[in-house]
């Protein structure tokens, strides 16, 4: 069943974190102890007052990080996986804290005999199973078990294995005892298996929140906003935060830095070009290894990058073309062969105009302005000065739009299908996406590749660079303990910087993941200035503005926007509602006339599928469909709510698709929907369970 999948999943994740090998097939290094955890060392937290030591959940992290390279070897342990694992580790142990406080709530325990019996039973635990089935037959290796067993040499190991085994075999007492909470009742699986394989038929008259009025007439007060505040504070749940404001001073190389390393490229260039087994020279040379033989095209480059090599001189095997600066590194490549590329590649220009598609004020806005533009088009106005000026795309608005060289994956489908259709020269849109309104210019198509191995070094600031940076940094930090931090960076004209709201273990806005930061943060007091904070970026100095260790997202400007347009979309929907329930106790009131009265269309749709909320010819709207399979056909409908708005429908008819038999479809569907209650049960117990207790995490 899917839910014991799922729950032993969860668990031996859980119980097998340490897993590793043995005799090439089995190796147990445990570090829990299951009769409850010990409070030796420091505490790294607490679950429900019981103690979690930082030898506990150190020995659980480094479990999850040997597991981590042995499955990624080449992978780089960066700061942001580093603390997913730490998460990871914290709540492995965390849940297996709450799984033993389970066990002695419910008396749940496992004798001798059952752990021996588990052994020789025809489903025996998971680590048996994972490491003693015959890959061939899926069957137990009943042989190698008993040989691997008699060793006097696996005792010590036996013992752990036999630790972790009664511990699954709790687990698995504790979910028969949930199970009996969960049956199957004929009416709903009878519900359900008629509107799996129903179609339905029916007349429906949308209409959008706009009908209500425009955003604008719909006013939001303080209090309204404090009230859904408190009223869904659940939603707005948060692990302490901080906020604070910042001077950063990067770690850029400097010119020195990059001709530094054009120069040991340029010097190894003649060996390059010698070099019999390229394989060998790259290796040892290039800060990308694995650069050999590898099938480049434009895309591959910047724009400045691929023109320096894709021109006739350098076209032609055997040929070494660079150092090229490309993207903060340089590029020193061996042409092997000059080919056909198995996919064109485009290059475009676009102004990109966001806008909110549920607000219709919006929606107006950006219309208008796209109009504005192509008038501006029309009148001879360069593409590229409306990039500058209109363009929400701050990246290529400062080239004129330019996005560079591409493939059709680099781009989200819609982009590139107008692109990849378009001729050179062309300006084609607006398209919309998901990040808004394109207007795009195609600027060429290419399908050169070249097949080169290359050395690459990537440019990185001196320590001569790094020195400089630091004196900076360490300047401004004393100025601003004496003179004060805003007036020190409006004197040095240093730009001052914000977080925004940021947990202990979490990304921090525009910086990403910091360890120091955080140490920092979660110390000092509001007001207090940082020491010199040294990253791989470069060097922080920061002012503590605010703390928030409520649990909660504090009510702040940006919240309370949110917040508004939520109530703004509530209000004019109970206006909708309202005027159209007003219309369906009119006497003689048809789909027609209301579609007369509201400015809207009748929609007649056949086929529509409860399955997947599917529409023909309309879109689809899973809420919308649930909510008209329940109607009673031929009767006109009160408001239902939509995606979007409201609706008053009728349903036309509702027919079992062909060649569906009710009973069969009964009994496949029947093991299926106990398994989706088992598992959301399992998921609401524990979550409860999670929610419901005392977790202390003292982490440093």
């Amino acid at each position: 069943m899917a839910l014991m999948s799922n729950l032993r999943d969860k668990t031996h994740i859980i119980l097998y974190t340490l897993l590793g090998s043995f005799l090439a097939l089995i190796v147990f290094e445990w570090g829990m102890n299951f009769s409850g955890f010990t409070s030796k060392g420091n505490v790294a937290g607490k679950v429900n007052g019981q103690v979690i030591s930082l030898m506990q959940y150190d020995d659980v992290y480094k479990a999850v990080t040997e597991n981590f390279r042995k499955g990624n070897p080449a992978a780089e342990l960066t700061p942001d996986a580093e603390l997913g694992m730490q998460e990871q580790a914290w709540n492995t142990v965390v849940d297996q804290t709450l799984l033993e406080q389970q066990f002695k709530k419910f008396n749940i325990d496992v004798q001798d005999q059952e752990v021996v019996e588990a052994f020789s039973s025809a489903t025996p635990p998971m680590v048996i199973r994972q490491n003693f089935s015959d890959p061939a037959t899926g069957l137990i290796d009943r042989e190698k078990l008993a040989s691997a067993r008699r060793d006097p040499k696996n005792r010590e190991l036996w013992l752990q294995i036999e630790k972790i085994v009664r511990q699954e075999l709790k687990v698995n007492k504790l979910i028969r005892a949930l199970q009996t909470l969960v049956h199957v009742t004929e009416p709903e699986l009878g519900d359900i298996v008629n509107r799996q394989f129903s179609l339905f038929s029916a007349s429906f008259v949308p209409v959008p929140l706009r009908f209500a009025g425009a955003e604008s007439q719909f006013s939001v007060k303080d209090d309204e906003i404090t009230k859904y505040y408190e009223e869904h504070k659940e939603l707005f749940k948060q692990v302490p935060s901080r906020k604070a404001d910042y001077v950063f001073f990067p770690l850029t190389p400097s010119s020195k830095d990059s001709i530094a390393v054009r120069n040991e490229l340029a010097a190894i260039r003649g060996d390059f070009a010698s070099s019999v087994n390229d394989a060998d020279f790259v290796q040892k040379q290039s800060d990308r290894p694995t650069g050999i033989n590898i099938a480049y095209t434009r895309a591959d480059f910047s724009p400045a990058a691929g023109a320096a090599l894709f021109t006739p001189s350098n076209l032609k095997a055997g040929a070494i073309v660079g150092p090229i600066a490309d993207r903060g590194e340089y590029r020193l490549l061996k042409v092997k062969q000059v080919t056909s590329a198995a996919q064109p590649v485009a290059r475009a220009s676009h102004i990109l105009l966001r806008f909110n598609p549920a607000s219709q004020d919006d929606v107006q806005r950006v219309r208008q302005l796209t109009t504005l533009i192509g008038q501006q088009l029309q009148a001879g106005v360069s593409f590229e000065a409306l990039a500058k000026k209109y363009s929400a795309d701050p990246g290529s608005a400062a080239n004129g739009g330019d996005v560079g060289w591409f493939s059709k994956d680099r781009m989200v489908p819609e982009f590139s299908a107008a692109v990849f259709s378009a001729r050179p020269g062309a300006i084609v849109g607006p398209v919309q996406t998901q990040f808004g309104l394109h207007i795009i210019k195609v600027t060429g198509f290419d399908q050169t590749a070249v097949l080169c191995s290359e050395v690459v070094r990537t440019i990185r600031p001196s320590s001569e660079t790094v020195e400089s940076e630091r004196r900076l940094a360490m300047a401004f930090q004393l100025n601003a303990k004496e003179k004060g931090f805003d007036t020190s960076a409006a004197t040095e004209k240093l730009r001052v910087e914000k977080t925004g709201e940021f947990g202990k273990r979490t990304q921090i806005e525009r910086i990403g993941y910091s360890d120091k930061i955080a140490a920092y943060a979660f110390k000092a007091g509001e007001g207090d200035l940082s020491d010199v904070i040294e990253t791989e970026k470069g060097f922080y100095v920061m002012r503590l503005t605010s703390k928030n260790d409520s649990g909660y997202r504090s009510l702040d400007a940006e919240l309370k926007k949110m917040i508004t347009a939520e109530l703004i979309r509530e209000k004019r929907g109970a206006v909708v509602e309202q005027k159209l329930a007003a219309m369906v106790k009119t006497k003689g009131m048809t789909l027609e006339s209301v579609a007369a009265k509201v400015g809207s269309q009748v929609v007649n749709a056949e086929n529509i599928r409860w399955s997947d909320g599917s529409i023909p010819g309309y879109g689809v709207d899973g809420v919308f469909v649930e909510a008209l399979s329940g109607l009673t056909p031929n009767k006109l409908s009160s408001p239902i709510k939509t995606s979007n708005g409201y609706a008053l429908a009728l349903l036309n008819a509702k027919t079992l698709a062909p060649g569906v038999d009710l009973a069969v479809q009964k009994a496949g569907i029947a093991p299926q929907l106990l398994r989706a209650k088992q598992e959301q049960l399992f998921s609401e117990y524990f979550a409860a369970l999670r929610k419901n207790s005392k977790i202390e995490d003292n982490r440093p």
